[in-house]
């Protein structure tokens, strides 16, 4: 095994290229900078048009890597499921957006490596937190209104199931 060097850069979810951040970083360890930009390009799709980190670990001697991706910020993956470019100035008075309980629940499953939260419920707490100070409604009701129906038991039926896949 090689000495490694590891390049961290902010891409837009599957549209990396050779030029900077990556190009120009990766340039001096000798890797083949279209084949890294293909796999970031590969790994990031499911977040196109979302700013996703990115950690490319290249071996010095073998020339080998490999591609770890981030989860984008809570709030913009809230964003990109809504499709809208930014959260509401006035959270509490005026709403931009409306999630679902399964988009909701998608994105739970997306930040579960980040969050502290261990079971469906909790992490649909901590995302339904971030709704509440960006003005996004959760099936139609405010932020608050909607944790105190979880708190209640009221959408237990839907947030039964695992967080992470076992």
């Amino acid at each position: 095994m090689g000495e490694k060097i590891t390049v961290e850069a902010l891409v837009e979810g599957g549209k990396a290229s050779g030029g900077p951040p990556i190009g120009p970083a990766l340039g001096p360890t000798g890797v083949n900078i279209f084949q890294v930009v293909q796999k970031i390009n590969e790994v990031t799709k499911p977040f196109e048009g979302l700013k996703v980190p990115v950690k490319i670990i290249v071996d010095q001697e073998t020339k080998e890597f490999e591609v770890e991706v981030g989860v984008p910020p809570t709030s913009a993956l809230i964003l990109k499921e809504i499709g809208v470019s930014k959260g509401s100035s006035t959270p509490n008075t005026d709403y931009v957006g409306n999630l679902t309980i399964d988009q909701l629940k998608e994105i739970a499953k997306a930040k579960a490596a980040e969050l502290s939260a261990l079971d469906m419920k909790s992490a649909v707490m901590i995302v339904a937190g971030t709704c509440l100070s960006m003005g996004v409604t959760i099936e139609g009701k405010n932020a608050k209104e909607f944790q105190r129906e979880v708190r209640e038991g009221v959408w237990d039926e839907h947030l039964n199931e695992p967080l992470r896949e076992e």
